[in-house]
């Protein structure tokens, strides 16, 4: 989103670009970005055995496994610790480009700001923090595996976007946050 400031007295105009979340609840999770595999693999210029893996993971290629948790895809949790430590290894490597990319965003569109609104009952607030604070928040800590079988990359959590009913759209990789941490820190 693009916000036009304009200051009164000297005429003078600035445009900013924000990244904006709204939260209803005190553990607002919120996707920051989903897409297909292959439009993140053309950003990131993933191998391709890292490919296979994120694809299987959302569903895109069904699980080789036997007797999977769930039969429309394999977690992460279900692969060999080998395929476990490749994953985790090049997320590590190429977790600032992620991070960067899916908080910020590329081009002239980019986040300067993120902005986050916040209403519980009647009450609310909000905080509007320069997005290489958000940037450094989030990205604080390890690249793991979840207990679920997700990926935690410092404070995002990546994992397939499921729901939209059976449709194609479900197998999509999802970013999530939770956009209130911004109030702590």
């Amino acid at each position: 989103m693009q916000v036009q400031v304009t200051i009164k007295l000297k005429k003078a105009i600035d445009v900013e670009n924000l990244q904006v979340k709204l939260v209803s609840n005190s553990k607002g999770f919120n996707q920051i970005d989903k897409r297909r595999v292959d439009k993140f693999q053309e950003m990131w210029n993933i191998p391709g055995d890292i490919v296979t893996i994120l694809k299987k993971y959302t569903g895109e290629i069904t699980p080789t496994i036997k007797n999977p948790k769930d039969k429309r895809r394999t977690f992460m949790n279900e692969f060999s610790s080998s395929n476990q430590e490749k994953i985790l290894l090049w997320l590590e490597k190429n977790k600032s480009l992620i991070v960067n990319d899916i908080i910020k965003g590329r081009g002239k569109c980019s986040a300067e700001w993120m902005l986050v609104a916040q209403k519980i009952d009647k009450n609310a607030r909000w905080i509007l923090k320069p997005i290489n604070v958000v940037i450094n928040h989030y990205s604080s800590g390890s690249v793991i595996i979840t207990k679920q079988g997700n990926i935690k990359i410092g404070q995002i959590t990546m994992q397939r976007k499921g729901g939209d009913g059976g449709r194609e759209t479900a197998k999509m990789l999802q970013f999530k946050i939770n956009p209130a941490e911004l109030f702590e820190i």
